[in-house]
């Protein structure tokens, strides 16, 4: 196998300066011209917004200086704990990540997925002992056919590849197909999922006694996340901690200057 993916590598390798030819390099977010594909320009390198400190221990919601000298859990956190056991974001959603994101799941470019896996990689700790099984958050099959994949699990196995867990890509299924979420009350969210997700009856075993880092693209509400979560809890998984590119943080519109949403 070793000398397949040498070649595998070198024929790639060889290819480069034709497909730079017949596509020259753009930024995904601005189009500029870049020196290499699968990059982002310098100026919109600097558009991204890394998570800070001081943040909530566990949503990673950026927290005042009032709040750190009280807790280290956001009010949200604090009022309601969440199941799960924590969020781990690459970026904060603002337009240099949105672009990124429809790019990828609306322009179909899915070459841009192990640049998200791995501003994400960068975030998440060294994985010690036996590694968490990475769970990509399902789409419905009539989503899959006519997007043609899953962003979630294109990030999920560029993760996996970095050596950040053990991939599960069918450990959730969502069985009925749900609308977006974008605009819908809390209730609304509850009622649109409720049935929705559910562990896949043959993962299961893998699932039971795991832990797990549940992956995704965007969190906004947290509606799907909390589906997800509690799908897997349920089925008797030992933690679920959430993963994601971008971190949509409360006040901040997830549809952008042009109104279309990267959660759709």
């Amino acid at each position: 196998m070793g000398w397949r993916s040498h070649l595998g590598t070198a024929v790639k390798d060889g290819l480069k300066p034709v497909v730079d030819l017949v596509y020259p390099p753009r930024c995904p977010v601005c189009g500029d011209a870049i020196a290499q594909q699968g990059g982002l320009c310098g100026e919109c390198w600097g558009e991204l917004e890394v998570p800070g400190e001081p943040a909530c221990a566990t949503c990673q919601r950026p927290l005042g200086g009032v709040a750190i000298t009280q807790s280290n859990h956001c009010f949200v956190c604090k009022a309601e704990p969440p199941r799960h056991s924590g969020v781990i974001a690459a970026t904060l959603y603002n337009d240099a990540s949105r672009q990124l994101i429809l790019t990828l799941k609306h322009g179909g470019k899915i070459a841009l997925a192990p640049l998200l896996g791995q501003l994400l990689a960068a975030r998440m700790p060294p994985a010690e002992g036996e590694l968490p099984l990475l769970v990509p958050v399902p789409l419905h099959r009539w989503r899959i056919w006519k997007r043609g994949f899953n962003q979630a699990a294109l990030i999920a196995q560029d993760l996996a590849k970095r050596g950040k867990g053990d991939l599960l890509i069918d450990g959730l299924v969502r069985r009925k197909p749900t609308p977006s979420l974008g605009g819908l009350g809390q209730d609304e969210r509850k009622n649109a999922l409720s049935g929705a997700i559910a562990v896949r009856r043959g993962a299961a075993s893998r699932i039971s006694g795991a832990t797990i880092i549940l992956v995704d693209d965007v969190l906004t509400s947290g509606a799907t996340s909390t589906a997800c979560v509690d799908a897997l809890l349920d089925a008797g998984a030992a933690s679920v901690q959430i993963a994601c590119f971008a971190r949509v943080i409360d006040g901040r519109a997830a549809g952008g200057k042009n109104g279309k949403t990267a959660t759709a």
